[in-house]
């Protein structure tokens, strides 16, 4: 029976988000379990796919993610792959309606992240973001809202701007390692190797921005949904803080982190707040 493998294929989409990103998991644990399966099942999706362009400098990358691309194709038109990431992902896309121009952006910012190290613009930064961060909000907010049309067209812009602050907040906090590393730089006019208090500041006002916005949407989400997305923005919002708090240079030569007694103490915090309808 097919349902027995798609057990098993949501098993490994959960497994990967544990195992790749613990901040990540412990929001979706704060998920109803009528909608957990399914972000863990688009984790999966988004997780391997950046994990081709990023960690596999042995192997042909190109050629990897081609064939990754391919997989992902063939699995959203038959409604199967024997890749369970895959199949778990095709399973939630069709559940909610998922766009396939959603999809379609992710990859395509996925793999500029094979050949391209620099963005000049705002607009080569705008559009980036809108691929590796926006559309992964706006899948999510699919499943939040259960396909609701309406819904979703009210919550779009905030999910949006909430995406793009934690993906910018990780650009931040990973400038060396993505310098060093990927020998990337995703923020515009900014150069590592100069970079000061004003430009640390600049991109933190520009982070916060997106915060106020994608906060405004939170207050608004489904009880279902609500309590896991603001733990991950009390999470991220912590990180942004200790990052402005940390002056450029160090920033620029350690990998800011929130400690784990941090974390349970914010995840506390936020649930005292949502108890007590504060949110």
């Amino acid at each position: 029976m097919k349902a027995l493998f798609d057990n098993v294929s949501y098993q490994c989409s959960k497994a990967v988000t544990k195992s790749y990103s613990t901040s990540f998991s412990l929001a979706t644990k704060m998920l109803s379990p009528t909608i957990r399966a399914d972000i863990y099942n688009i984790y999966g999706f988004v997780r391997f796919a950046d994990e081709i362009v990023d960690s596999f400098h042995d192997y042909d990358k190109e050629h990897l993610f081609d064939k990754f691309e391919n997989d992902l194709k063939e699995s959203l038109e038959h409604r199967i792959s024997l890749n369970p990431i895959l199949n778990s992902f095709q399973y939630t896309y069709h559940k909610y309606g998922i766009s396939y121009d959603l999809v379609e952006s992710f990859m395509k910012s996925m793999r500029m992240d094979l050949h391209k190290s620099t963005y000049i613009t705002d607009q080569e930064f705008k559009e980036y973001i809108y691929g590796s961060a926006d559309v992964v909000g706006l899948m999510c907010l699919k499943v939040f809202v259960k396909g609701d049309l309406e819904r979703y067209d009210d919550l779009k812009e905030s999910a949006m701007a909430l995406g793009s602050a934690f993906q910018k907040v990780n650009f931040l906090r990973d400038l060396r390692s993505d310098f060093e590393d990927l020998n990337r730089s995703y923020f515009p006019n900014i150069n590592f190797e100069e970079l000061d208090e004003a430009a640390k500041n600049q991109i933190v006002d520009e982070i916060k921005a997106d915060f106020t916005l994608g906060y405004s949407g939170i207050v608004r989400l489904p009880h279902e949904a609500k309590f896991g997305v603001y733990t991950a923005y009390r999470y991220y919002y912590q990180l942004l803080k200790k990052l402005q708090n940390t002056p450029s240079l160090e920033i620029r030569n350690v990998r800011v982190r929130v400690p784990n007694y941090e974390k349970f103490g914010l995840l506390a915090n936020s649930y005292v707040n949502y108890k007590l309808n504060l949110v």
